[in-house]
């Protein structure tokens, strides 16, 4: 059930998703409110759930992470206990950034950040010495074109 969020709830929202380490301050100069009234609001979309934890966006780049490969999986397996096993195994890697369950002749498909293609290689030896797959597809992404985290509130 989506929030109920009036626009000056969105103006905030739209403040924190560009830099959430904004002064309360500059948030309400901004959305053109005070701060007290800011801060309740934030507080309740937070116990309501509409924000989570505050986090901070790191350039891969910068750390050496330099390859994104798309890896698209297929399984014949599709019982509760290969779906925890495969589960607890993309949790318990943090190359894994997205992992999607999806419609159609795809059953999977990861977004995994590595070094290089020997440290994905690593990554996927690993990953089918826990679980077994039918197929395992992956794209290497050559350019990022476009990275949103912001939400269109």
């Amino acid at each position: 059930m989506a929030a109920r969020l009036d626009e000056l709830d969105r103006k905030i929202l739209r403040r924190l998703q560009a830099d959430a380490g904004e002064s309360l301050d500059a948030i309400a100069r901004e959305v053109g409110s005070s701060k007290t009234p800011v801060w309740n609001r934030i507080r309740k979309m937070r116990e309501a759930g509409v924000i989570g934890p505050s986090t901070v966006i790191v350039d891969p780049d910068a750390l050496g992470l330099e390859a994104c490969f798309f890896v698209l999986i297929r399984t014949s397996e599709h019982e509760a206990e290969w779906q925890a096993r495969f589960l607890a195994a993309l949790r318990a890697r943090p190359e894994v950034q997205e992992a999607h369950r999806l419609a159609g002749e795809i059953d999977y498909i990861l977004k995994v950040r590595v070094e290089n293609a020997r440290a994905y290689d690593t990554f996927y030896q690993a990953l089918i010495s826990e679980v077994r797959v039918f197929n395992v597809t992956a794209l290497l992404s050559m350019e990022e074109l476009k990275a949103e985290t912001a939400l269109p509130v």
